[in-house]
């Protein structure tokens, strides 16, 4: 935990907002908040979703102007129009959702409307690349300054848009769930590099929605609830339980317990699934697993493991993968996402935004896209029924919305996430496939989603579940899988895993088989 002065020092303040309202059609985000930026710390900023958070960072940022109230920025105040104005005031921010062009490059990316140029005349692409391939070095990115950002994994593009805002000339600097995709090895990197620019005076604003890392990296902590202030101190002063109280007016995260049920037959099983890299090697390499209707099983790993390539195979997303997968022991022909929905298999993607939703739709459009086939008799769709549906799926996963006309996009990013897994619900599976369900999701909403989980569980629905949160693979799965360099490392039963021992499977590598725990049930 860090040390720190006491956050009435006034001195050390380089930003503050002060009386901050922030009023939409229907809703008010911000009521009279007040909120300080200390130099050369990490001032933790944390809410529910819909809690204002956002809508504060983008105050900051000149993306959105208050209703009313000031941005002070060294004792003076200051308008900040646009993003370009907060730029030039040293105001740099990396978003939640990600701000990427995926037909260019990640040095093109990180350049992007400030490029660097000979005499004012062409783009001098060299020494971009020289500064993109130095950003990457530092935040430990393997990949080349020239690979197409859309060939990048989600947790690799969130790395290129922090070292897209490292590369600007900022004072302080946003960063709204920046580890929301990257794997524990990665987020100690990013950490460090975040007591660098501590070090050089850099103001962090950090938002994040994973507790104990905040009282890990914080130096202060500014807590949202409903849009209003409920608490600041420094972190010294806090523990977990007191920013749960502060954030939901409980003393506990209330994540989802064991229920004990027995499991069905099995009504998944994965034979030697294989997909080969582009570049040589697999992505998936020859992995075989199964799943019993009512277990929840999580597979785990880091980035790069195999573990979303992996559902991506089973989903019949992947022309290339080789292997069989067999749903109630019958093997899969139709390799289309299409055809694995009709025989029950339900995907929740990792990246909600890109793949998960259409923004322009309302809630109700959404979660019906994947089963309109059951709402409808010929060519006529029953609108009643339909919205009876979504209607209590968004009642059953405690979805914050205000009419089911409502555009989805005007949800916050933890009921956007919700509105995907009614969509997957909807189609009635046999097995879900979720890949990193919590992602974005602030802690009421990860009980929720997790109270679902076993829910459904207990109703005989097979869970097969991807996460970089070790926390959550040890608190909700009943058996654990650990992937490395695309391979299954270790299949071990809830009840004899152990922290250490899964940490250390996800960095096995290719290890032999004698290495393997005894208790793995299948392996590649």
């Amino acid at each position: 935990m860090s040390e720190a002065p006491h956050p009435d020092a006034a001195g050390d303040i380089v930003l503050s907002v002060r009386g901050a309202t922030k009023v939409y059609p229907g809703t008010q985000a911000l009521k009279g908040v007040d909120f300080d930026v200390r130099r050369g710390a990490v001032n933790v900023l944390v809410g529910e979703n819909g809690a204002g958070k956002s809508t504060l960072m983008k105050i900051i940022a000149g993306v959105e102007q208050p209703t009313t109230g000031e941005v002070i920025l060294d004792g003076r105040p200051i308008a900040l129009p646009s993003t370009a104005a907060a730029r030039a005031a040293g105001i740099g921010i990396v978003f939640q959702e990600l701000n990427l062009f995926p037909n260019m490059t990640i040095a093109e990316n990180i350049f992007i409307g400030r490029e660097t140029t000979r005499a004012g005349i062409d783009i001098d692409m060299d020494a971009q690349r020289r500064v993109a391939g130095d950003l990457l070095r530092r935040l430990e990115h393997v990949n080349s300054p020239d690979t197409l950002v859309g060939d990048l994994r989600i947790g690799e593009q969130q790395i290129v848009e922090i070292a897209k805002a490292l590369a600007q000339d900022t004072r302080i600097l946003i960063m709204d769930e920046p580890t929301s995709a990257l794997s524990a090895a990665e987020v100690d990197i990013l950490f460090r590099v975040i007591g660098e620019l501590k070090a050089q005076g850099v103001a962090i604003v950090y938002i994040s929605h994973r507790l104990e890392e905040l009282v890990r990296i914080g130096d202060f902590i500014t807590v949202l609830r409903d849009g209003r202030i409920t608490g600041s101190r420094a972190m010294t002063d806090v523990d977990v339980p007191w920013i749960v109280r502060a954030m939901i007016g409980a003393s506990s995260k209330d994540f989802a317990k064991t229920v004990h049920h027995e499991f069905g037959g099995e009504v998944l099983r994965v034979e030697d699934m294989t997909l080969p890299r582009k570049a040589g090697g697999f992505a998936v390499d020859h992995v075989s697993l199964s799943l019993k209707r009512g277990e929840i099983v999580g597979i785990y790993g880091l980035m790069g493991a195999g573990r979303t390539e992996l559902l991506s195979c089973i989903m019949g997303r992947e022309d290339a993968a080789t292997g069989a997968v067999v749903l109630d022991g019958q093997p899969l022909k139709d390799r289309t996402v299409h055809g694995r929905i009709s025989k029950g298999i339900a995907l929740i993607p990792e990246d909600r935004k890109a793949e998960g939703l259409v923004q322009i739709l309302s809630v109700t459009e959404n979660m019906s896209l994947s089963s309109l086939k059951s709402f409808t008799t010929l060519f006529h769709l029953d609108v009643g029924r339909e919205r009876r549906s979504v209607a209590d799926f968004v009642k059953r996963l405690a979805v914050k919305v205000a009419g089911l006309e409502s555009p989805v996009s005007s949800l916050s990013g933890g009921n956007q996430q919700k509105i995907v897994i009614g969509k997957a619900l909807m189609t009635g599976p046999k097995v879900l496939l979720m890949d990193e369900p919590s992602r974005g999701i602030d802690i009421g909403a990860k009980a929720e989603v997790f109270r679902v989980m076993r829910t459904l569980a207990t109703e005989g629905l097979g869970i097969l579940f991807v996460t970089s949160d070790l926390e959550e693979v040890m608190e909700l799965s009943d058996r654990i899988i650990v992937m490395s360099n695309g391979r299954v490392t270790g299949d071990l039963p809830r009840a004899d895993a152990t922290e250490e021992h899964v940490v250390a499977l996800s960095a096995a590598g290719h290890a032999p088989r004698t290495h393997l725990p005894a208790s793995a049930e299948t392996l590649p």
